[in-house]
């Protein structure tokens, strides 16, 4: 295993570090944030509870851990790397979007039989995909603002009320830009409101599952990195990609 020294610093004083890991976890977070948008957005499931059956996006399965990611890269990164991370997954999906319309609007050539069920993959509702990726890039940014000030606050102590407290209000935030601009006026609003609060709450209980897996990842990345970085003296706009 080898002997480890973390060494606590501030964001500022590891501008030009050269981190191991930081590459891997931020093509993780980006590689999530895509599937979890092109396989899962589209697919309703459901589980069945005292004989109930309760209806859910498969997506929530997985697009939660894109702020477990989030939280791991504020965490051990500091929030100017974990922003710059929020701005290439904002730019990702932005282009899946783009590439997704135009391969969808093209003609397909004679004799292929396959355009009806790409547009049912791929044809998403602009409406949606505004509302989708606007929520992702507020409530990442909230997520990870949250996260840094609450690091600071509790002095590195007690992880587990960042990571839970910062989902709970970046998530939050998600919900309220996504479900409104997406469906209200299309769905009647007790349902919109129904659905935003009954997601809202299960990517929060997700978050609280998986608060095991965060320590391990978060202790395992703050070893081999050397450093634990507080966000005492950082500039917090979201409007930047320098670190």
């Amino acid at each position: 295993m080898g002997d480890y020294h973390i060494k606590r610093t501030t964001a500022a004083s590891q501008v030009g570090h050269s981190f191991r890991y930081f590459d891997f976890v931020m093509a993780a977070f980006v590689t999530i944030l895509l599937l979890s948008n092109v396989i899962g957005a589209a697919k309703p499931t459901f589980i069945t509870i005292s004989g109930e059956q309760w209806v859910y996006g498969a997506g929530i399965l997985f697009f939660p851990l894109g702020y477990v990611i989030g939280d791991v890269l504020t965490e051990v990164y500091g929030y100017a790397r974990a922003r710059r991370v929020i701005w290439a997954g904002f730019a990702a999906v932005t282009f899946m979007a783009f590439m997704s319309w135009v391969v969808v609007a093209l003609p397909p050539a004679e004799g292929w039989e396959g355009q009806a069920a790409y547009e049912s993959v791929f044809g998403q509702v602009p409406r949606i995909v505004a509302a989708s990726i606007f929520a992702f890039w507020a409530g990442e940014f909230v997520n990870s603002y949250v996260m840094a000030r609450m690091k600071v606050w509790t002095q590195g102590k007690m992880l587990w009320t960042r990571t839970i407290g910062s989902t709970i209000v970046g998530q939050g935030v998600d919900s309220l830009i996504f479900y409104p601009l997406a469906f209200l006026g299309v769905w009647e609003t007790s349902v919109v409101l129904t659905v935003m609060a009954t997601n809202w709450l299960l990517k929060v209980l997700w978050e609280v599952v998986l608060t095991p897996v965060t320590y391990a990842v978060v202790g395992w990345l703050k070893k081999r990195e050397g450093v634990d970085v507080f966000d005492e003296k950082t500039n917090f706009t979201p409007f930047s990609t320098s670190i």
